[in-house]
């Protein structure tokens, strides 16, 4: 959000840049590229039943380690034994004829907002802390079989190679973007062969947290992340997706041939309404606010609404300035041309910028934390720099939604961990003075009185 003169100064100054050198992209205009047509109801079938990351758990063994399914897991339009499965798993059978399960891309995209389960909706509660080849060896105790502990030892290979990676310091963030890189660095990018040594240098050991932005703001974006990586073929890039397993061209060949229609499907997504009453002529009134402070950078809604596409630059906005910076300070260009150099994408699709993208607004009401990495743990917070906690952790004994503030109920602290506390406490505490989870910045809300903030927040709710 930004007031009128900055909005000025913004619109009037940052396609101005000096031209980008490689693997990079200037700040301002995101612009569009073609995408391949897809069908989104295909899609929507692809995305929960086929197996776009081929390696995974023996299911006799997932099923002595998990042998209880809640029926509210289950989801619509799912075949055969993925229609007995969690959301978040797919099975098939392998070249071998093993029967194995792997995660697909529910695992981060999908959450509930009260009772309801929300494809497309990040998860801001799923816990990337602990080590993942705790669980890969608890599966491994109950593998039997040649051909079921060559499949089990195929996966766990690829989460011993993974796991220094993507271990983040509190529960809720992601560490998508170590993740992929970790994998690049254990694949020749010409042959996707996987090597057990890295063939490059893997990232940091600590990987920068992420807040899972939601699918359905995709069929508005030009570029596909925060730092507007992901640009070009947008089905192309979400390849990526299926790097840990994927074996060769043939098998990367197959998935490509269905993955515009899950584009297609993530692209039909509409944000969820809001489930709580809303005043509606106070919202009125917060949509005046909105158009005079915030649209700018954040586009407008209804009927004739438009998003500028626009990545504004990190002096500018003033949040968190390391992933932007690991991004585009030369440290991740060895990532950038694997990219350049594998099937995945090339230059220009793998080009970050020096800043950050504003995102669209729709269903931002349920996108809480807020910022990049998750650093605010609501609206109100977010519109009022005083009311941000250095530290805090969410409730989740129930886990509860704040209506009038536009987040999860949560608890703010005093100090951060400490040693006196055990494994669980300590994990679940966002502390702010950590590198790359800072919450400064964004500060276009203070200058608004009470009134206007609380009129801004009732026509958040509507979008």
């Amino acid at each position: 959000m930004v007031t009128l003169l900055a909005a000025a100064l913004l619109l009037g100054g940052c396609d101005e840049e000096e031209e980008a050198p490689a693997y990079r992209s200037g700040t301002g205009e995101v612009a569009a590229s073609p995408q391949r047509e897809g069908d989104a109801e295909a899609g929507y079938l692809a995305l929960v039943n086929q197996p776009y990351v081929s390696c995974g758990m023996p299911y006799d063994a997932y099923r002595r380690v998990a042998p209880d399914v809640a029926q509210s897991d289950l989801l619509a339009g799912r075949e055969g034994r993925n229609a007995e499965l969690p959301y978040a798993l797919t099975a098939h059978v392998n070249d071998q004829g093993v029967e194995i399960v792997s995660n697909n891309c529910l695992t981060c995209h999908a959450a509930r907002i009260e009772d309801e389960l929300v494809i497309g909706l990040g998860n801001e509660f799923a816990d990337f802390t602990q080590d993942p080849q705790r669980f890969a060896l608890r599966v491994g105790n109950y593998v039997r079989g040649t051909a079921e502990t060559e499949a089990w030892a195929h996966w766990a290979d690829r989460i011993e190679g993974i796991a220094p990676y993507v271990q983040t310091r509190t529960v809720g963030v992601n560490p998508a973007p170590n993740l992929t890189w970790a994998l690049m660095a254990h694949r020749d990018p010409e042959t996707l062969e996987w090597s057990a040594e890295p063939l490059i240098e893997p990232p940091p050991e600590d990987p920068l947290p992420i807040s899972v932005p939601p699918w359905w703001g995709m069929r508005k974006k030009n570029a596909m992340f925060y730092n507007t990586v992901g640009r070009g073929d947008h089905a192309h890039f979400m390849l990526l997706a299926s790097m840990l397993c994927v074996e060769d061209f043939d098998e990367l060949e197959e998935i490509d041939a269905y993955a515009p229609d899950i584009r297609a499907y993530i692209s039909s997504l509409e944000a969820p309404e809001y489930p709580f009453p809303v005043d509606k002529d106070l919202a009125a009134e917060g949509e005046a606010v909105f158009n005079r402070e915030c649209s700018a950078c954040h586009g407008t809604y209804g009927e004739n609404g438009s998003y500028p596409n626009r990545v504004f630059a990190l002096e500018e906005i003033g949040t968190d300035p390391a992933y932007a910076t690991a991004a585009t300070d030369g440290s991740r260009d060895r990532f950038y041309e694997w990219v350049a150099r594998s099937p995945y994408g090339d230059v220009h699709t793998a080009a970050p910028a020096p800043g950050y993208i504003a995102p669209p607004l729709d269903g931002v009401w349920a996108t809480a934390p807020y910022l990049h990495n998750g650093s605010v743990p609501s609206m109100e917070a977010l519109l009022s720099v005083d009311l941000r906690p250095i530290y805090w952790r969410h409730l989740t004994d129930p886990r509860e939604f704040v209506p009038d503030a536009l987040g999860w109920r949560y608890e703010a602290l005093e100090a951060g961990p400490g040693p006196e506390m055990d494994e669980e406490a300590r994990r679940s505490i966002y502390d702010t003075t950590l590198h790359g989870y800072g919450n400064a910045g964004h500060t276009y809300g203070d200058h608004l009185g009470a009134a206007d903030r609380e009129r801004l927040i009732e026509y958040l709710k509507t979008l």
